[in-house]
């Protein structure tokens, strides 16, 4: 419930032309909540003037917009365009504005904190995501220089510093501009610094030129995802001449470790990585999935002093040595996400399963089985390993053949895990036709019996109803979790998946035509 204060700042900004001519009259402790009730209202002009007369040393936007006593409203996940353009032209406004340089007390503004969600409840219902505001800083900063270059400005604002953290999402689209901003960042007075870095649609040479130019001393997270070509030495070259000591995330591209047949040379080339991620004291999240590495986690992982609290690995082939090793490493008593995706974990390997399960039960939050060959005769393994995770906040296990009373016994399962927040389950199989095959096509996955699946779904939630776990949220996802990474950059990732599917038919037409 809104505080009389804010529901006062409300009433001041509603008029915006009154707000603006009076902003300056305002205390300065009140302009954190007067930002705050703009952006729930969208006052982008409001903003603008806001921030371009920020009083303070920091301006930190999730905090800003975060729960707070006067209004408990989170707006973290308000990725409102209008909002977040207005924020970042009134701060390149702050460092062009006519002040003196001794009332510009801004010395750090972090916009990490905004959260990207499918649906936008702002009412432009317009977003700006982290591509886009990646572009957007970064086109910011570069025109700030212009201006400073063209127009008849104080030269004291040479001698503003403001840090302006940041989390970068580059592909091929947006990678000119923003090497122009790191590239000049020392003459800028907005200073770009890179807390998170994704990458996508990069040849492995940008990649490594503009991640030297991101300050990778600083860097938290690096994702390095989908249509970036790194092959095992590239890797290699990367973590030779690049250093991340702060990192505690890191996700390799799908392929990375996929190697015909594994040399002699080859496995010293992943030993030596595996050195190098073990010099990486903080790192405490890995996703390796899509990567072919049969019998080789033990190598990769062994050598690692930090226990990992997140490991991916799904559809990575993984085998009985593979699990051995997880489920006996030091890493299981500490796991808190584990996907393990695309393995038949309770059919090839059971007792190491149950046994990995057991050793994280305490730690675990978020276990991934999707499309693992689940079926109703294994449902009495997983749920024994299951019920020991009083922990466990989240389970996805889309894909899996089993039936609805498979479901159902599962359901009973999990109204006794305390913790339990949010379930992803299947289609049960009875819903399809009697011949299907798993893993379903994108063709059979939607084909059917929509009628059957509803009254499956509603005797499952009334298990959840009737044991007072409707906290409980129980979806069917046909297609995955929304993702607004790809989602904000489909067209670009389309497009590059087109011209690498010409360019493998042209490379299969040059090998034919020389074998005639």
């Amino acid at each position: 419930m809104k505080t009389l204060k804010f529901i006062g700042a409300e009433a001041f900004i509603f008029n915006e032309e009154y707000a603006k001519k009076n902003m300056k009259t305002v205390a300065h402790n009140l302009y954190p909540l007067l930002l705050k009730a703009c952006y729930l209202n969208e006052k982008v002009e409001v903003i603008h003037t806001l921030v371009e007369n920020w009083p303070h040393e920091d301006f930190i936007l999730g905090k800003i917009l975060g729960k707070t006593i006067d209004c408990p409203e989170d707006l973290t996940h308000w990725s409102c365009r209008l909002s977040l353009v207005a924020c970042l032209r009134g701060l390149k406004n702050y460092v062009l504005n006519s002040s003196s340089l001794y009332s510009k007390k801004l010395k750090s503004v972090d916009i990490t904190g905004i959260k990207d969600i499918e649906c936008q409840p702002c009412k432009c219902k317009k977003t700006l995501g982290r591509w886009a505001r990646t572009e957007l800083l970064s086109q910011t900063c570069f025109d700030l220089l212009i201006e400073m270059a063209n127009g008849e400005l104080s030269a004291s604002i040479s001698n503003l510093d403001i840090d302006v953290l940041c989390n970068l999402f580059v592909t091929e689209r947006n990678y000119e501009v923003v090497v122009q901003a790191l590239l000049m960042r020392h003459h800028c007075p907005l200073k770009i610094r890179c807390v998170d870095f994704r990458a996508d649609s990069l040849s492995s040479q940008r990649l490594f030129y503009i991640l030297k130019l991101a300050e990778p001393d600083s860097l938290h997270k690096l994702e390095i995802v989908h249509n970036v070509r790194l092959d095992l030495y590239d890797l290699k070259v990367l973590l030779n001449n690049i250093n991340f000591p702060k990192l505690f995330s890191l996700t390799f591209p799908a392929r990375t470790f996929n190697v015909p047949r594994y040399t002699t040379e080859d496995d010293i080339v992943l030993s030596s990585i595996g050195e190098k991620l073990s010099n990486m004291t903080q790192l405490t999240e890995l996703s390796l999935s899509f990567s072919t590495l049969t019998g080789k986690i033990r190598k990769l992982l062994s050598v690692m002093n930090t226990p990992l609290k997140t490991l991916e690995v799904a559809n990575c082939s993984l085998n009985n040595i593979d699990m051995a090793y997880l489920a006996n490493s030091l890493h299981a008593d500490h796991l808190e996400v584990l996907d393990l995706s695309g393995h038949n974990v309770t059919s090839q390997f059971p007792s190491m399963f149950y046994k990995l399960l057991s050793k994280a039960s305490q730690t675990l939050k978020m276990l991934v089985l999707e499309e693992c060959d689940i079926g109703d005769m294994h449902v009495d393994l997983l749920a024994l390993g299951l019920s020991h995770c009083c922990r466990l906040q989240e389970f996805k296990f889309l894909g899996n053949p089993m039936t609805s009373l498979a479901l159902m016994h599962l359901f009973n399962i999990f109204v006794d895990l305390p913790m339990l927040k949010y379930i992803e389950f299947p289609v049960p199989k009875d819903c399809y036709p009697y011949d299907v095959l798993y893993p379903l096509d994108e063709e059979t996955l939607t084909k059917f019996d929509h009628q059957k699946y509803n009254s499956i779904k509603e005797s499952l939630l009334l298990i959840l109803t009737q044991a007072n776990r409707e906290d409980i949220l129980a979806v069917t996802p046909l297609f995955g979790t929304y993702d607004p990474a790809i989602q904000e950059t489909s067209n670009e990732l389309g497009a590059h998946l087109l011209t690498s599917f010409k360019e493998a038919l042209d490379n299969i037409t040059i090998s034919l035509q020389k074998l005639k």
